[in-house]
């Protein structure tokens, strides 16, 4: 049985500019077939296999369901609205995985020069620093601060390597934001993201967005340049054990790179959130 705190939350459903007519796109949500589609009104719905229709909001370029009751709005990300971002609707890739072993990929620093090599890291720049992580309570989010890392190419845009700073966001169980040196304005951040739709335990699709200030490359490289970027992941993803992301201490050995891992796994556990995870039986 699948948790109320697991269906009382939102998840990415489709990319708005693809949403068709009745009987639109197909697909599924915590392993229950969904259809999504636009009314007469051409007002977007999203309905059961029964035919009942869910909550729905459409946000960032992005159609967003809930199969319960949402227990709160969705995440806030001002960056969307920001005068002079190019938004970047960067596709959907599907994954073999769990939903939270995808979020926890993107969360990690560690894995960059080895899987991204010369372009979002490189031997022999290999160490992860010390950075900051919190549990915000007052936001219900998950935040790791002040991390520091080299980069060759930190964006498609960037001339040349550059010491990046980033900081990680996790704005929702199957949604997280990563905000890095912008390298055409010094005083801003460049936004990317990741929305993961949970098919199954083990399966999810990946819908990467970007909020950019960048005038110049073309919108297709900027698309290649984040998909290629996924793509180099997904096999790692396809291939981890256990396939379920483990959230009790442990089952996997974490180390100082990891301190956003820990506390995103702590995250989910207390707040019940165990689709797509190994828990031990108590």
């Amino acid at each position: 049985m699948i948790p109320q705190a697991v269906l009382d939350q939102w998840y990415p459903v489709a990319m708005t500019s693809l949403v068709g007519p009745w009987p639109g796109r197909e697909t599924q949500l915590l392993g229950r077939p969904i259809m999504v589609f636009k009314t007469q009104s051409g007002a977007v719905s999203v309905q059961t296999a029964q035919g009942q229709a869910v909550a729905v909001t459409l946000a960032y370029g992005h159609v967003w369901a809930c199969l319960g009751t949402p227990a709160q709005d969705l995440f806030a990300l001002p960056e969307a609205a920001q005068p002079g971002r190019r938004l970047v609707d960067c596709g959907v890739v599907r994954v073999k995985c769990s939903p939270l072993r995808a979020v926890e990929n993107f969360l990690d620093i560690a894995h960059f020069p080895f899987v991204h090599t010369d372009v979002l890291g490189a031997e022999p720049h290999t160490e992860v620093g010390r950075y900051e992580v919190q549990i915000r309570d007052d936001v219900d989010e998950v935040w790791a601060t002040k991390v520091h890392f080299y980069q060759p190419q930190a964006a498609k845009s960037a001339a040349g390597g550059i010491v990046t700073e980033y900081m990680y966001r996790v704005a929702a169980p199957t949604a997280a934001v990563l905000y890095k040196t912008c390298p055409n304005r010094t005083n801003e951040w460049d936004v990317i993201g990741i929305f993961v739709q949970p098919l199954a335990e083990d399966l999810c699709d990946v819908y990467p967005y970007m909020a950019l200030f960048d005038d110049v490359t073309p919108q297709a490289d900027l698309i290649h340049f984040q998909q290629m970027i996924f793509l180099q992941d997904r096999s790692i993803l396809e291939n981890q054990i256990p396939r379920l992301l483990p959230l009790d201490p442990g089952m996997e050995i974490p180390t100082q790179a990891d301190l956003t891992s820990v506390a995103y796994r702590r995250w989910l556990k207390r707040k019940g959130l165990t689709y797509g995870a190994q828990v031990v039986a108590a």
